[in-house]
């Protein structure tokens, strides 16, 4: 308390919590924070779009190309959790900064890939790679939980931004400068997030009172790589049935998309103009319901009642998609499947983060963040499998069934969490 009072007025306003109501800097905050988010999956999109010729310059196959993209999958799988822990105990910008170091020293391995275990080993730095949870946990600890929805899903614009400005700049300058070049000015561009991220975002986002401290006579903070705590988290009233529809809801929507650029020249027959149009199609419908409708709909009804009508839509879509035969018909049923996506990401997350202690919002959302890479390791698999015996149509038959029988739990139980209270 002494120290505070040596402090000039805007360094105690600092120290205030941030998800305060009065916290001065917290809209500067958000807007840098988005930001930041836009310019690495612009980066990251950008290499998504020049690796598949980067690999095949290397000499490597469709298979091998599987390998390391599996590689990567496993590796965020990993680190999701770990990622976490370290920003509840080192704070939120700790660990957004961790992440474009992480990104910064994988698009300089990547500049420097010139064969394929220079390739492989490119790929290290990315188990600590979460900018968009790094972005989640700054948002969810200076937003109170009433705007926390609306909040994270803005951060949907930042991926929309990142799929079509990626897309765009990768493939011009893969095309003028040459397959290394995008790896270059990723690595510019996070080096100076890097920076910023130092500079703009508080040290603390949680706020003095949501600081953890030892007191006399208890065991000190867990390690960051105790998996106790994550199974203690995992443990909690309300978590396991939250968590456990977020990953079934939309594991057969994450198998479709894995397989999407099989289907797209397969089935749907498009060459890779009209498959990059689509992608972009989804990149805007993304935007829109993330960024502008998600906040509207909180405002009108519970988080309960919205994932509820996100299951019912992804039940409704999957029928449709069984049904389809052809892209115009899929180009019906992408509005709802987006829709349903992103309401449900959007709104797991928040009752998930609203589910735990204050001080474990970080490890929450870096569980939360293991999702996505678990199906990108299991999806080539059991979807090529899918694909192959049963055609298209069969994803659609997994995505109605599973979202049906969600859909009926969720009639019966509520699911609705209490927000805890640190300790």
């Amino acid at each position: 308390m002494q120290e505070d009072a040596h402090l000039p007025q805007g360094r105690k306003a600092q120290k205030e919590t941030p998800a305060s109501a009065g916290y001065p800097g917290r809209q500067f905050v958000l807007r840098v924070t988005y930001l930041l988010t836009a310019v690495e999956l612009t980066c990251l999109f950008m290499q998504f779009s020049v690796m598949p010729y980067l690999a095949k310059d290397l000499g490597l196959d469709s298979v091998g190309f599987g390998y390391i993209q599996t590689l990567f999958g496993v590796l965020q799988l990993l680190g999701g959790p770990i990622f976490g822990r370290f920003a509840d105990q080192w704070g939120a910008r700790a660990a957004l900064t961790l992440s474009f170091l992480a990104a910064s020293g994988f698009y300089l391995l990547l500049s420097f890939a010139t064969n394929v275990p220079l390739l492989v080993a490119s790929r290290i730095p990315s188990v600590f790679m979460h900018v968009l949870p790094g972005a989640q946990m700054v948002i969810t600890d200076i937003t109170p939980p009433a705007d926390r929805p609306g909040a994270l899903g803005r951060l949907g614009l930042c991926f929309g931004i990142g799929v079509i400005l990626g897309s765009l700049f990768g493939g011009i300058l893969n095309t003028k400068f040459g397959v290394y070049f995008p790896a270059y000015v990723a690595f510019l561009a996070n080096s100076i997030c890097t920076v910023v991220s130092l500079m703009c975002i508080p040290t603390n986002t949680k706020g003095t009172s949501e600081v953890k401290t030892v007191p006399s006579g208890k065991r000190p903070a867990a390690s960051v790589f105790d998996l106790k705590e994550i199974s203690r988290l995992l443990g909690l009233p309300g978590v396991r049935p939250v968590f456990f529809i977020k990953i079934i809801s939309g594991l057969p929507s994450g198998l479709f998309m894995i397989m999407f650029s099989i289907i797209s020249m397969n089935f749907f027959e498009l060459d890779a103009a009209q498959a990059g149009y689509l992608m972009s199609y989804f990149g805007i419908l993304q935007m829109v319901v993330q960024g502008l409708v998600i906040g509207q709909l909180t405002k009108w009804y519970s988080e309960g009642t919205l994932l509820q009508a996100s299951i019912f839509v992804f039940s409704s879509t999957g029928l449709a998609m069984a049904l389809m035969t052809n892209v115009f018909h899929f180009c019906l049923i992408v509005p709802g499947l987006v829709f349903s996506l992103c309401i449900m990401n959007v709104i797991t997350d928040s009752m998930l983060t609203k589910s735990v202690p204050p001080s474990d919002t970080g490890a929450m959302l870096g569980i939360c963040s293991s999702v996505q890479p678990l199906t990108r390791t299991v999806g080539p698999t059991i979807g090529g499998l899918l694909y192959q015996r049963f055609g298209v149509a069969a994803f659609g038959h997994l995505q109605f069934a599973v979202n049906f029988l969600l859909f009926l739990y969720l009639c019966k139980k509520d699911i609705t969490p209490k927000a805890e209270k640190a300790p």
